[in-house]
Order: structure tokens, then C-alpha cells, then sequence
């Protein structure tokens, strides 16, 4: 069996508010998503790697980051699509994987996630059948329709979804399909796997695991930078 990750990067970063998309910005002095693949290039249980780009963008990000850094499992720069949805739609029809092999799909804009937890994520995903790293919740969280509060949801069931999300590629193929039957846009792989009323564990993550898609973000991933720097 094989692991395959793919990595959503075609986002146009609106929220940033940059002429430059949010997954090329500089931190510590590479793009953010060299940072991101970095995690799984260096991995010995990855064996391959798809990045899902903007169709204009893919010779670039093949030159600018996969061989200018030397990324050697990257085997493609895929044509993403206008939502993330489409863009693994087309990640999951190019990387031609075998039914058991476990996809791992994690957000290019995610650069601190652990990779000492990659191993965890596999194991889980091939044991239950589905995996979602995941922090729970700080704050109190309110359910608001029309601008008042409708309800209080009970903070300690809650938890806050990140990437990688990991499935064997049999189950995130039908979910996937499914989905486009039914016209069902979901706002993560999870939720289109949950759909066909399968086990998706949740798998305790790390806080500092931001998907950096505001200012604000950006400014909190460089002081982690920082920190990093300073740790002896």
C-alpha cells in the first residue's frame, strides 16, 4: 500500500488581500507552501506527492518551488479547481492510486503542522477508516441566525477540524463521486466521507497547526517562526 498526499494550493487568497496568492508568500524566507511540503517530502512513509495549483500557476510552481527546493516525491503540479473541492477532485483522478492505498490530503497553507504525527495519521486511517486531525474548541461557541444567538452548542463535544485528512483512496473516491451526484459541496473531506455514514476518527492535533489565509494569520505564523529560531 502506498501513501499519497495531496496538496490543495489554488486558492487566490482574497482574505490576504495580496497580489500574490497566499500560498507563494515569503515566511522565513520561502513560500509558504515549500514550508508545507517540506512536512511530507522528508517523510519515509510518504511516497508521493500531488500539488493541486492554480492551471496558470502550475510551471511556475513546478519551477519556482518543487525544483528550485527539490521536492523529489512531487510527482505532478495538477490543475486545481475554482473551490477546494474540485481542485482534490482532480488531485484524486491524477494520482491513479490503488483502492488501499491511504490518501492524505492537507491544506498547502498549513506549514506547522507535527510530521511526527504523519505516522499516527496513516495508522488510523487504515485501522478505522478515515482520519481528521483536530484540536478542541477554546471559546464558547454560538449557534446565530439573523444575528441572534439560537442556541449553545456543548463546548466539550466540539472540535476544530485542520488538515491532513486521511482515507484509504477507495472510500475518498466514492464520497468524492457521491457528492457530485448529489451536487453536495462540503467545506472538507470529512464531511463527504460522513456522508455515506462511514467512521471518520478524530486524532488530537497541535494548536499551532494555522491555515494562514488572513494578515492576521500570517503575522501569527511568523512570530511562531521567531519562537523557532529563538528555541535552542
Amino acid at each position: 500500500m502506498s501513501v499519497i498526499v495531496l496538496i490543495p494550493a489554488a486558492g487566490q487568497g482574497r482574505r490576504m488581500g495580496t497580489a500574490v496568492s497566499k500560498q507563494y508568500l515569503s515566511l522565513a524566507a520561502r513560500p509558504i507552501l515549500a514550508h508545507t511540503l517540506a512536512l511530507f517530502d522528508s517523510h519515509p512513509l510518504i511516497d508521493a506527492i500531488y500539488v493541486l495549483a492554480p492551471a496558470a500557476d502550475c510551471a511556475d510552481c513546478q519551477r519556482d518551488i518543487v525544483e528550485r527546493y527539490g521536492f523529489a516525491k512531487v510527482r505532478a503540479v495538477v490543475a486545481g479547481g475554482a473551490e477546494r473541492q474540485q481542485s482534490v477532485a482532480n488531485g484524486l483522478q491524477a494520482c491513479a492510486a490503488a483502492a488501499d492505498d491511504i490518501i492524505l490530503v492537507h491544506d498547502g497553507v498549513r506549514p506547522f503542522f507535527p510530521p511526527e504525527l504523519i505516522a499516527e495519521v496513516i495508522a488510523t486511517a487504515r485501522s478505522v477508516g478515515g482520519c481528521v486531525v483536530g484540536v478542541p474548541v477554546k471559546d464558547t461557541i454560538k449557534t446565530v441566525i439573523d444575528g441572534r444567538i439560537a442556541g449553545t452548542p456543548q463546548r466539550n463535544q466540539l472540535w476544530q477540524a485542520q488538515t491532513p485528512q486521511a482515507f484509504p483512496f477507495a472510500v475518498l473516491e466514492q464520497a468524492y463521486a457521491q457528492a457530485q451526484t448529489d451536487g453536495f459541496s462540503g467545506t472538507d473531506d470529512a464531511s463527504l466521507v460522513e456522508r455515506l455514514g462511514l467512521p471518520v476518527a478524530m486524532l488530537a492535533g497541535d494548536y499551532r497547526n494555522i491555515k494562514i489565509t488572513t494578515p492576521e494569520d500570517l503575522l501569527l505564523a511568523r512570530a511562531f517562526c521567531c519562537a523557532d529560531e529563538a528555541t535552542p
